[in-house]
């Protein structure tokens, strides 16, 4: 298992779309995040900052794969055209990512 974390900011004006869209996440996408091998998955949002911040467990073998699958499914795709447009990416993220991951420095059990 391996925990892993992530940050994106929030548009101030989609502050209210985005919380009505997390309060009833679509079935399917529930579904394909647990079918990902991902656990444990919550984002918190700091206000007047608007960042959001997701933490989750990755229980499977291969990240990449998995994160492949989650890209190719169709519902995500339409799940990401509502929710991605509320977002704004960090600046300074790597190449290629839209949240930027985030290195854990500290955990306890």
């Amino acid at each position: 298992m391996q925990r892993m974390g992530m940050v994106i900011g929030l548009k101030a004006e989609k502050i209210d779309e985005y919380k009505r869209l997390h309060a009833a996440v679509w079935p399917e996408i529930l579904a394909l995040i647990s079918s990902c091998n991902i656990r444990n998955y919550s984002i918190y949002l700091r206000e007047p900052e608007n960042l959001l911040f997701g933490s989750w467990e990755y229980h499977g073998n291969d990240f990449d794969d998995d994160m492949a699958k989650m890209a190719a499914n169709i519902d995500n795709k339409k799940w990401w055209a509502v929710c991605m447009p509320c977002q704004q990416p960090l600046a300074t993220r790597k190449e290629g990512e839209w949240w930027a991951m985030m290195d854990e420095v500290f955990h306890h059990d």
